[in-house]
């Protein structure tokens, strides 16, 4: 009688956690556009939260407070049917989550989620050095410039990182740009020598 009671339990109880698993998963996908919570983790202060729609216009912007997980609650019922982007913006990296406003309804497109590497850009005294994680092997476009004029330029493909060190004349003393493109997004590193 015992191991009847006990299988029934357990077959509830296992009832119970698929109805709340299936319940928990339905109110992330589908939520009301205007109480929207956004997650990221490892968030860090100076970080940038951006909102933009499908043609890349910037909607909102802010810069984070402060350390830890970021949870944001937006009212996005005034956005247009479409897809948007909330991208957070890291030293290095940027978290890109996206998501669907159909009547008012927000969708999570958890398969659009995706991590862009962005290059790192470092100098020492006239040396140069570039480094991309290229995971999606997507070209990267370099050019450099000294006092606003483009003194080289050129694209980068092939592994999954790429690394270049530049050699910079010693006499030129100045300010360098560097700008970098890639999957259709620039990069601006300044620098002085």
């Amino acid at each position: 009688m015992k191991t009847i009671k006990r299988k029934v339990f357990v077959a509830i109880f296992m009832l119970v956690t698929i109805v709340n698993f299936a319940n928990n998963n339905d109110l992330n996908t589908l939520l009301s556009a205007d109480k929207v919570k956004i997650v990221f983790n490892n968030a860090k202060k100076g970080n940038q939260l951006v909102i933009k729609d499908a043609d890349g216009t910037i909607l909102h912007s802010e810069e984070i407070k402060k350390e830890g997980t970021l949870v944001k609650t937006f009212n996005l019922s005034e956005l247009k049917n479409g897809i948007y982007t909330l991208e957070l913006e890291k030293d290095f990296q940027i978290v890109v989550k996206t998501i669907k406003v159909d009547n008012n309804n927000v969708t999570f497109l958890e398969d659009a989620e995706k991590l862009i590497f962005k290059p790192l850009v470092r100098n020492k005294e006239n040396k140069l050095m570039i480094t991309k994680i290229a995971f999606d092997a997507k070209p990267l476009q370099i050019s450099i410039y000294y006092n606003n004029e483009v003194i080289y330029s050129e694209t980068i493909e092939g592994d999954e990182i790429l690394n270049r060190v530049y050699s910079l004349d010693k006499n030129l003393k100045g300010d360098y740009k560097v700008v970098s493109y890639n999957n259709g997004r620039s990069y601006v590193n300044t620098f002085k020598l």
